[in-house]
């Protein structure tokens, strides 16, 4: 609607009220909890692999294996990004949870679309996802809140993305714009720019707590968190510091 409001259906966000469950070759999964204490569950089959990011599982039948392996890279090295991950081989049942107060959401890849995922945001993928790294400019490492590198997600499968505090999908038509705060990034599959959107100058932007954005630019899909962690960090220092 021009001028007004969107209509409720432009603007979606996972539900709080219901779980997400679905299949996948080898098992199945569901959400609960959600949308700040959330559980992924998996049921895995005999030989069905997972991996995850390590320290995320909670509990696991005595039937599932786990396997840590470290992979080191100079790429990993200077992103900052994690040299070890864990692979989980079924049968039996498997609990993740993220290590912020937030929630979870799944990804289907088909093998057509490359997905761009935080380091943070990251939980686990079934065989068949490929995880890289893809390097980001100087200007959006510094600023856009997610560093120097960020995952490449490519191939065929389910991939679990977590956030801090709640997840939100915003599906971008061919050429619509919309403009997100940096720190609030979690997955992305369409282009974006830095652009600063405070007008009166610096200063303007230091007193409104406004300043640089990123700016994406459709067609495509972006998923948001609710809660800045930066922010979030600088809001306990202040306070811990105060008692």
């Amino acid at each position: 609607m021009p001028g007004g409001a969107p209509v409720a259906a432009h603007f979606t966000g996972t539900t709080t009220a219901q779980d997400d469950v679905g299949t996948f070759n080898g098992g199945s999964f569901r959400i609960s909890h959600r949308d700040c204490n959330t559980i992924l569950t998996m049921q895995l089959a005999m030989g069905c692999p997972l991996v995850s990011k390590p320290g995320i599982m909670i509990a696991m039948s005595p039937t599932i294996t786990l396997k840590g392996s470290v992979r080191f890279s100079m790429k990993k090295l200077v992103a900052g990004g994690e040299m070890t991950h864990s692979t989980f081989t079924g049968p039996g049942e498997l609990l993740f949870a993220p290590p912020t107060l937030g929630d979870i959401t799944t990804l289907r890849l088909s093998g057509k679309e490359t997905w761009n995922v935080g380091r943070d945001a990251f939980m686990a993928a079934t065989q068949g996802v490929v995880k890289d790294y893809k390097r980001q400019g100087l200007g959006k490492a510094m600023f856009s809140g997610e560093g120097l590198f960020v995952y490449k997600m490519s191939g065929v499968g389910l991939l679990w993305i977590s956030s801090f505090g709640a997840i939100i999908r915003k599906d971008l038509q061919d050429g619509e714009r919309y403009i997100i705060d940096n720190g609030h990034l979690v997955a992305w599959n369409c282009p974006y720019v830095l652009e600063r959107v405070a007008s009166g100058g610096i200063i303007s932007g230091i007193a409104s707590g406004e300043g640089l954005v990123c700016k994406f630019t459709g067609p495509g899909t972006v998923f948001l968190q609710t809660r800045n962690p930066t922010a979030f960090s600088a809001y306990l220092s202040t306070h811990v510091n105060a008692m």
